[in-house]
């Protein structure tokens, strides 16, 4: 279980937050504090593993709260989540070691999005001393694309989030694309250009199979991001 220490100044954001963030699995809200003051003396007495962090606070703001963190050493993840744009403050807490930036508003599918790549992350790191190449792969792809608020020229978020599902939900086994696309109602051409995507972000692995005659076979089996 991940605990979650959660950092806003406005009660209604910080228990909106709250509620979103315990409706995922494997994530647990330890505290919720209003500024980066009490954020460090909470952290100095409880186990924290990630923090949901405001940037605009009073007393100790965000950035200067992430300075401090890692000033003490204590090298607990961020995901910013706060209605910053500007470039200074991005850069600067993506330099400080922060993990995902979420401009609000934002919806709840980006902030799922963003703490189901940082589950498998940490669940990558923290199982063994030693990781291979794929599996970094997989994670540092996924941390990529949750930070790209676009997709692909033709992509849509809503019809990626349906395929997605689907596959996460099938993920025990390898599927076609034309499979896919019958069980889902979809074109074929739509739902390999989806798959090729998800594979090229590193969300399902592609497995080709040759026959004796014909064209080869694609297939695709979710990896769980």
């Amino acid at each position: 279980m991940i605990n979650v220490l959660i950092v806003e100044d406005d009660p209604m954001v910080a228990k909106l937050n709250e509620k979103y963030v315990e409706t995922i699995d494997g994530f647990n809200v330890i505290g919720v504090v209003s500024n980066g003051e009490e954020a460090l003396g909470f952290c100095k007495k409880n186990k924290v593993d990630l923090i949901i962090l405001d940037i605009y606070m009073p007393k100790l703001d965000g950035v200067n709260f992430l300075k401090e963190l890692r000033k003490k050493f204590m090298m607990i993840d961020v995901i910013l989540v706060t209605a910053s744009k500007e470039t200074q403050n991005i850069d600067a807490v993506l330099k400080l070691g922060a993990v995902d930036y979420l401009i609000k508003p934002f919806d709840y599918e980006r902030l799922k999005n963003s703490l189901e790549g940082y589950l498998n992350r940490f669940r990558v790191l923290k199982s063994t001393e030693i990781v291979k190449q794929e599996e970094l792969d997989q994670i540092t792809k996924a941390c990529k694309i949750e930070r790209d608020i676009g997709l692909k020229k033709g992509l849509h978020r809503r019809t990626l989030e349906r395929i997605r599902k689907f596959m996460k939900d099938n993920s025990n086994k390898y599927l076609s694309s034309e499979m896919v696309a019958e069980e889902m109602a979809l074109s074929k051409v739509t739902v390999r250009r989806y798959l090729e995507y998800m594979e090229e972000i590193g969300q399902v692995k592609l497995e080709v199979e040759y026959g004796s005659v014909g064209r080869p076979l694609y297939l695709y089996k979710y990896l769980g991001k």
